[in-house]
């Protein structure tokens, strides 16, 4: 497999694979897991050169972490991990939201433990503390860096606004939120302040939550636990009108003779050059497919008939 050039992380001199591998599905939400497959799937990327892995503290929850963290020993200095703080959870459920920042402190303890590593490469607030100044947290994160315990801080799901006022008490590298040619908001001005900013958007759920890979046509293709199952954009009148949306992207791959998953990983790392995705999966198979996506260009006609197609707000249903 060839891979293209890696993408700058921000400013912070290191670079990573513009297709990096979101772990969250190793652990929970999309069915059952399999921590063998999953270690295996890990190797399979560090083999293949990939450099950037995603977890966070509360998938499992908080089996992730120990389970990327296991696979990456031995090769740590191969992979850029990023891991996420702030969502409370009690038993499967949540518990809210909190960015204080003693609870800073102590969740990066939590997961440089389960992790086995001396230092976060990239340390993200998960959610905004609405309760707590944005100023306050990333005050918290910047002593974690300070004391060696992160190297750089990320946001998530932030605000322009917020991304600011963060920047402005400490240096972001990266700001992750879900970005797809069905999730396509961040156009509006998240985009924009990132690449002023120098900042590198990490696009989470690339492929719509797989519903851009056009093999989901009911709900009867996920798992019985499966938490889309539930989701606005995969139930009733709402996953009609979305598969109508991922008809285009078929016809699109089918023309240029690749698959619509690798149609819209393309789109999205055609957006900016301060752009890279983590596409998640749990198999070897859709992984090397995912990584083919770096080879595959689309044109501006390509391009037009897209946005024609899949224009912002085109989905049926809310996010969550």
């Amino acid at each position: 497999m060839s891979l293209p050039p890696r993408r700058p992380l921000g400013a912070t001199g290191l670079s990573i694979s513009p297709i990096g591998l979101g772990c969250m599905g190793m652990s929970e939400f999309y069915g059952n897991a399999d921590d063998a497959a999953s270690t295996a799937l890990l190797h399979h990327a560090l083999d293949a050169g990939v450099n950037f892995f995603d977890t966070a503290d509360m998938y499992g929850p908080w089996t992730n972490e120990r389970l990327v963290g296991a696979a990456l020993r031995g090769r740590r200095d191969e992979a850029v991990i990023a891991t996420k703080f702030g969502v409370m959870r009690e038993g499967r459920g949540f518990a809210g939201i909190n960015g204080r920042p003693e609870y800073v402190r102590a969740a990066c303890d939590g997961s440089l433990e389960r992790l086995g590593i001396e230092t976060i490469d990239l340390y993200y607030q998960h959610r905004v503390d609405p309760n707590t100044p944005i100023e306050e947290t990333v005050g918290a994160m910047a002593e974690l860096v300070a004391a060696g315990k992160v190297r750089f801080l990320g946001l998530s799901e932030a605000t322009p606004d917020q991304v600011r006022r963060a920047h402005a008490v400490h240096p972001i590298t990266a700001l992750q939120t879900e970005y797809s040619l069905w999730t396509r908001e961040p156009e509006e001005e998240l985009l924009d302040t990132c690449r002023e900013l120098g900042i590198t958007f990490v696009a989470y759920s690339p492929l719509g939550r797989g519903f851009l890979t056009g093999t989901i046509t009911s709900p009867d293709d996920l798992a019985s636990d499966d938490f889309r199952r539930n989701n606005p954009r995969f139930r009733g009148e709402n996953l009609q009108h979305n598969l109508d949306l991922v008809h285009a992207v078929r016809q699109l791959a089918a023309d240029k003779g690749v698959t619509p998953a690798q149609i819209a990983l393309a789109w999205v790392l055609q957006r900016g050059e301060h752009i890279v995705c983590i596409p998640g999966t749990t198999k070897k198979t859709r992984f090397d497919e995912n990584q083919a996506a770096n080879q595959v260009a689309l044109s501006a006609e390509d391009l037009t008939f897209l946005d024609q197609r899949l224009p912002v707000g085109a989905a049926a249903g809310t996010r969550y």
